[in-house]
């Protein structure tokens, strides 16, 4: 009976188009982010359960934001405008390394015309977004065979993406500033004077690029945008036919996409690892977004969130639920465990609900609304 709307009248167009019309979504939602942003910090600055120590920050929530920033990218391609890629990670890797390279100074020798351009280190505020223009720059460029293929040949093509970048950061030494051991350290990082350096600082602000950046996407597919991407992925000769233009509709698609991984890339590589090879970004970080946005939910950004919390949860679930039961498992166990789960679990959803979990919890909350009269 609490999950109600009776009462709740709009009055103009603004409250009927809200992302949250009914007030105990609202209401939900202000909680959520309370906790998030104060509930959280004051655990852990006090030391409470379940923050006694840093692990729950670091080796949770850390990765959990940052990875669901990278699958909301992600579904804004594959969810939204149905564009299958598997080059998410090296979007990953260029936000990454043009972050770190405009962090620490670019120097790019000409000797054939006599000079060199050189770019002086920049903020670490704005490296992270030009780093994610770039990772913008090369989706577009990757994009365009999608102009003339899908479905699985436009995989094959972003695969090719993964796998050149993958190649070039690990070959061109230029990349990483000739480091000898391939591995390079993210700058300091400084922001307007006020240097984060603690699991608090850093969570506080990977929590402040997941919120804007999210509400951000959550209007972008609200709108005419959105709704050309989505008129591409469910028909797009349909689409083209009624004046919508699949160059610009699909390369959008790809920048927007890129340009939001990209920043997760360098918040990745920046806040959470710290030092870092390109084997941060390989094909299996590609895959494990894409397992993500199925598994949340194709076409949801609440659905990006479920999804990188249950790839990250559940590995740790089912170490710690068998030691507790007295039934240990080996870690080899684990492994096979995770792949046969996530497998199953991504044939079961395409097959009975491709929306993910979050058409099951959209379901649960419309049957709410009408509980216990089902008329």
């Amino acid at each position: 009976m609490l999950y109600r709307e009776a009462g709740q009248f709009k009055t103009n167009y603004a409250e009927d188009m809200a992302i949250f019309p009914i007030r105990q979504d609202r209401i939900a939602l202000a909680v959520l982010l309370g906790l998030a942003f104060i509930g959280v910090p004051l655990l852990a600055s006090f030391r409470i359960w379940p923050f006694r120590t840093d692990y729950l920050l670091w080796a949770i929530l850390l990765p959990f934001l940052i990875l669901a920033l990278a699958a909301v990218g992600t579904n804004i391609l594959v969810g939204y405008c149905g564009q299958i890629s598997l080059g998410s990670g090296a979007f990953m890797a260029i936000g990454a390394y043009s972050a770190y390279k405009l962090a620490t100074g670019v120097h790019i020798p000409l000797a054939w015309l006599g000079f060199a351009i050189a770019i002086p280190p920049l903020p670490v505020l704005a490296s992270i977004l030009l780093g994610g223009l770039m990772a913008a720059c090369a989706g577009i460029l990757f994009g365009i065979p999608s102009l003339r293929i899908k479905g699985l040949y436009l995989a094959v093509a972003t695969l090719a993406a993964q796998f050149f970048f993958d190649w070039a950061f690990l070959r061109l030494p230029w990349f990483t500033n000739y480091a000898p051991s391939g591995s390079v350290n993210a700058p300091e990082l400084d922001f307007f004077g006020m240097i984060v350096r603690t699991p608090v600082e850093r969570y506080l602000l990977c929590l402040l690029f997941v919120s804007v950046m999210a509400v951000l996407a959550k209007n972008l597919v609200r709108g005419n945008l959105g709704r050309q991407w989505m008129a591409i992925r469910d028909m797009d000769i349909a689409a083209e036919l009624i004046g919508i233009r699949p160059l610009y509709a699909k390369l959008t698609a790809f920048a927007v996409s890129s340009f939001i991984i990209g920043v997760a890339g360098a918040l990745w590589a920046f806040v959470y690892l710290g030092s870092w090879e390109p084997l941060a970004f390989s094909i299996d970080r590609s895959l494990e977004l894409l397992f993500m946005v199925i598994i949340g939910g194709l076409g949801s950004i609440m659905g990006s969130f479920i999804g990188a919390a249950f790839i990250l949860i559940m590995p740790i679930m089912l170490n710690v639920i068998p030691t507790e039961l007295g039934l240990p498992l080996s870690t080899q166990t684990i492994t096979h465990l995770q792949f046969i789960i996530f497998g199953s679990l991504i044939c079961y959803l395409l097959i009975k609900e491709p929306h993910g979990f979050a058409r099951l919890i959209s379901i649960g909350k419309e049957k709410l609304r009408l509980w216990p009269f089902p008329y």
